[in-house]
């Protein structure tokens, strides 16, 4: 089955590699992709900069951010991958 864990430390590292602590994040799915949970009106920029803050800082390419909030369900899936 599919390992899924609530509120899973994961370090966060500055860019130079420097830990700057841990970010819980609301779901890990497999390890690998990272769930943000929110419950407002709509999905804002500010959201999206902290999803992608999260994935930058614990080195991680897959993010889902999820809105239950508003009147339609909200799922956005983001990738970072690093540029060779």
């Amino acid at each position: 089955g599919v390992q899924a864990k609530q509120q899973h430390p994961l370090q966060m590292l500055d860019e130079d590699g420097t830990p700057l602590g841990d970010y819980f994040a609301d779901l890990l799915i497999e390890g690998e992709l990272i769930v943000e949970l929110k419950a407002c009106k709509a999905l804002t920029d500010e959201h999206v900069a902290q999803l992608l803050g999260y994935l930058r800082g614990c080195r991680g390419e897959h993010g889902l951010l999820i809105n239950f909030g508003s009147r339609k369900l909200e799922v956005r899936k983001y990738v970072l991958s690093e540029a060779v």
